[in-house]
Order: C-alpha cells, then sequence, then structure tokens
C-alpha cells in the first residue's frame, strides 16, 4: 500500500574496521525508488534469505531475479514421495526435487540454451509406458539423440549425459523410470559422482545455466520428517503430511521432527555445516515464506544451528502465512501458526534471546486473503510481532500473492 510506514528497523553497517552499530530506519511500502534502482543493477541486489521447500515460490523465483541476483535459499530435502522415494530408496539419498525446482526457477531465461535446459529438467517419463520404452527413452539421451536432449547446446549438454550415465551404471535393475524427473535423475548422477555431495553438482549447474542465486539444502543428509499429530497418529515421510498423495491430515500436528530411521523414529538434531552458518548471517532479510507450513518451513528449522545462527544475526525477520488453505494446518488462525513458528524458532536459544531476534513482522492481506483459521490481527501483535496489512492480491494472482507486489514489500525491508 503506497505510503505505509513500517520503523523502526534493525540493520547492519560494517566499515573497513569492522566496526559494528545498530541504527534505525523508517521503511515505505513498497519503495519504488529502491525497487528501479534494484532494477537496473540486479547483480548489487540483496541477499534475502527463503527457507523453504515445494514449488511454492518457483513465480516469486522468477520474478525476483528481476531485482537480485544475491538471494539465498534454503531448501528442504526430505520429500518421500513420488518418484522422489524412489530415487531416495535405490540410493539413500536426500531429496532433490525441490533442489531441481528452485535452480530452474532461478535460471536466467535470456540465456542462450536456459529454456531447453529448463524442458528438459521439467520432463518427466510418461507412467503409461512399459520399462522396456523408457529404457530405450534413457539410451536415446544419453546418445544425445533424444530431441530434449540435442536441443541444448554444450559444455552443458556433455555434463547432462555425463550425469545420466553416471545414474544409468548406478540404476538398479528393477528401477522404476515412470514418472522420473529427468532433471532429478541428472542431479542424481552427479550427487553419485561427486562422492555423495550435493554441493559439487549444484555449484556446477548454477554457473552452466546462470542461476541468479544461492541455493542449498539446509543438510546433506538422508532423513525423514515425522509428524505426530493431536490424535496419537504418527505420520513417517513428508508425502504423508502434504495432502497430495493421501488424503489430507483431519487431526492437527503436534510436533515434528527428524528421524533417521523410519521403522524406529528417534528424535534428532543433525548440526548444519558452517557453509549453511555463513550463508544465514550475511542475509539481509529472513523470510519465512508461503508453502507447506510443517513440510517446507517448519523442517527447516529442526536442523540443530539454524535458529542459533538466526538469533545472532541482525537482519529483519518476516513470515508470510499462506493466504489460502494449507493442508498441513488443520483450522489454525495466522496467530496460531505464528505463535507455533515461534516455538520452534525459540528451541535453541537461550533465556537471553528475546522474540524480536527471531521474528519481527507478519505479512498479510486482510482486505483479498482468505485464511480458513482466521487472521486475528490483535492476538498476532500480542506474542510481540508487528503486523505488516497490505495490497499483496490482485485479481490477476487471486487466490494467491501477486510475486510483484510481495516482492515490493521484501526488497523495501531488505
Amino acid at each position: 500500500m503506497p505510503g505505509k510506514t513500517v520503523g523502526p528497523l534493525g540493520v547492519r553497517r560494517r566499515s573497513k574496521m569492522s566496526l559494528k552499530l545498530r541504527i534505525t530506519r523508517t521503511v515505505h511500502l513498497p519503495n519504488r525508488l529502491r525497487l528501479a534502482r534494484l532494477a537496473r543493477a540486479p547483480e548489487l541486489g540483496p541477499k534475502i534469505l527463503f527457507l523453504s521447500g515445494g514449488s511454492a515460490l518457483n513465480q516469486l523465483s522468477r520474478a525476483l531475479i528481476n531485482y537480485t541476483h544475491n538471494s539465498i535459499h534454503l531448501i528442504t530435502p526430505f520429500d518421500s514421495g513420488g518418484s522422489s522415494a524412489r530415487l531416495r530408496q535405490a540410493f539413500q539419498m536426500p531429496a532433490v526435487g525441490d533442489l531441481r525446482n528452485r535452480l530452474t526457477a532461478l535460471a536466467d531465461q535470456t540465456v542462450k540454451g536456459n529454456p531447453d535446459i529448463t524442458r528438459l529438467f521439467s520432463f518427466r517419463f510418461p507412467k503409461e509406458q512399459s520399462p522396456e520404452e523408457l529404457d530405450r527413452r534413457l539410451d536415446l539421451m544419453l546418445r544425445g539423440r533424444d530431441g530434449l536432449i540435442a536441443a541444448i547446446p554444450d559444455p552443458m549438454r556433455k555434463i547432462i549425459r555425463t550425469h545420466l550415465g553416471f545414474f544409468r551404471q548406478s540404476m538398479p535393475e528393477n528401477f522404476d523410470l515412470r514418472g522420473a524427473s529427468i532433471g532429478n535423475l541428472v542431479l542424481t548422477g552427479g550427487y553419485l559422482e561427486n562422492d555423495r555431495h550435493l554441493d559439487p553438482v549444484i555449484f556446477l549447474f548454477s554457473k552452466l545455466a546462470e542461476v541468479r542465486g544461492t541455493v542449498r539444502p539446509v543438510l546433506n543428509k538422508s532423513l525423514h520428517l515425522v509428524a505426530e499429530l493431536e490424535n496419537g497418529q504418527v505420520l513417517i515421510g513428508q508425502h504423508l503430511l502434504t495432502g497430495r498423495e493421501v488424503p489430507p491430515i483431519t487431526s492437527p500436528v503436534k510436533k515434528v521432527y527428524l528421524s533417521f530411521s523410519k521403522k524406529h523414529p528417534e528424535p534428532i538434531r543433525p548440526s548444519i555445516r558452517q557453509k549453511t552458518v555463513s550463508l544465514i548471517e550475511e542475509a539481509d532479510l529472513i523470510c519465512y515464506p508461503v508453502g507447506s507450513f510443517y513440510s517446507s518451513l517448519i523442517a527447516n528449522l529442526l536442523p540443530d544451528g539454524v535458529t542459533r545462527t538466526m538469533a545472532q544475526t541482525e537482519s529483519p525477520k518476516i513470515f508470510i502465512p499462506n493466504p489460502t488453505s494449507d493442508p498441513e494446518v488443520v483450522g489454525a488462525s495466522v496467530s496460531e501458526m505464528a505463535e507455533t513458528l515461534i516455538d520452534y524458532l525459540m528451541v535453541e536459544a537461550s533465556e537471553e534471546v528475546s522474540i524480536d531476534r527471531l521474528l519481527n513482522f507478519v505479512l498479510v492481506d486482510s482486505k483479498k486473503g482468505q485464511y480458513p483459521g482466521g487472521l486475528d490481527r490483535a492476538e498476532i501483535e500480542r506474542l510481540g510481532v508487528a503486523v505488516i496489512d497490505t495490497d499483496l492480491i490482485t485479481p490477476r494472482s487471486r487466490p494467491f500473492f501477486d510475486p510483484e507486489l510481495l516482492l515490493g514489500v521484501l526488497l523495501s525491508l531488505a
């Protein structure tokens, strides 16, 4: 909403002598002058950190690269459904589908060959074809004779074929290719080629496809998301929570945690790497964005070190609840979701850490958002969190947020 003001807001400024100061500033939303400057030089744009998963931020990411090439995306690697489940079972690896989604969304489509790479990475083998037909199609791709591969210029074509080759060599004889994403197979091949590390293949793809941002899994481990419901039911596997492959849950979530084992789930908190710590420390704005509340957002907060590092940063933190229904949240209001988010954010916090070190704002559009559980502004503010209520939904984007309007707020705050 033009002219809307939010402040004061703490930011960091460091001189060459590393003098650290805390200052306040007033922010107008949206700051159209700042947006215009960023659009002219996106390579100098702010480092907005998104903790997410899935495809909820695809449209936002495609618009984001017009304003900044420095965004940071920590992605959950715990997907347990569809073809991801078959890859994880075959190779005991993290899920790569959400990483693939974000990498292709951030790839600069004006670069020659990138639209062809996006088409290839988005392609899934038909579910109705026989194993023999699918195997022949994969062999055609390996030889570079399939149209999807042939359209991609070198050197990316050679790298894709090489990674597919590593996957083919390691693929179990009974592996089911039906519905498999080619992008997932390529990333899996790169993962196997690089001694079961994801960072090298992500880095290589990011460079060759001109990915305008940094994408990393929050952990490079094969773990399972476990949800305990209020009715006592225990769901082991992210896909059982999202409501896509199975009917939606009918009882609220009591708690979620990570486990090494599917058969005998026990809560664990593996530590994030120093690389991930550094990415969080660099953020100009930390965003808890739209998407599946537990499997995309809260899952990113479960590894040890994530929330502790965020509490030590001066950057503002903002929660953007879904304006529509979320199958993972049964009847919860926005304030109840914010309270749950705070509970997970405070797990690693010492007694001296206040809420404002981990959450400053909740961003909503009360006029056009549906918020099925209710939008109770007074209850949100009672938590010690400010509410930013502004235009985020247009007739064209309804019932979802308009990416440009949402970015206008985030980029103005960063």
